[in-house]
């Protein structure tokens, strides 16, 4: 069992606030630590749980800071919904049959790297299509997916090791 885990996912769900507020990087780059945060839940979780999870962190977030209500709740619930998919593709299944945890000294770091880009990827590729809703170019889009994709994966690898303290 993880060690304070509510405790550092209620702290990293404010600091995704205060980044959402108080830190803009222009019209390109977007940082999030929502995925990290929906694939650091712990395994022993059902699916239902998950959801509810993912819906009231992203909710959260979105109400607190000054993005669209829903916005971050759209993209994340399908991070959340392939999440089973995720870490059996990456990790194997074992991580289920064993029911550990995901975390780098665990898995490795390459492996938790590969998670992170692709829910990062999955989670900011709706993003940017929902808060774009036809509105802008589809190079403005791609660039804005592709760097918020690099900068908030290795923000959120950096930020994996909070998560993983154990007893």
């Amino acid at each position: 069992m993880r060690k304070h885990y509510r405790l550092i996912y209620f702290l990293l769900v404010v600091v995704q606030v205060m980044l959402g507020n108080l830190l803009n990087l222009g019209p390109y780059i977007i940082i999030s630590l929502l995925p990290l945060l929906i694939l650091s839940i712990p395994i022993k979780h059902n699916d239902a749980a998950i959801m509810l999870i993912t819906f009231a962190t992203a909710f959260t977030v979105d109400f607190f800071t000054h993005g669209i209500l829903g916005l971050s709740v759209v993209a994340l619930l399908p991070v959340a919904f392939l999440r089973r998919w995720i870490i059996v593709l990456v990790f194997g299944s074992e991580v289920y049959s064993r029911g550990e945890d995901i975390s780098v000294k665990k898995q490795g770091l390459v492996k938790m790297i590969l998670s992170l880009l692709i829910a990062t990827a999955i989670f900011f590729a709706i993003y940017v299509w929902v808060d774009a809703a036809g509105t802008r170019s589809f190079g403005f889009n791609l660039l804005r997916w592709f760097l918020s994709t690099l900068i908030s994966a290795p923000a959120q690898l950096l930020l994996s090791g909070l998560l993983d303290m154990e007893d």
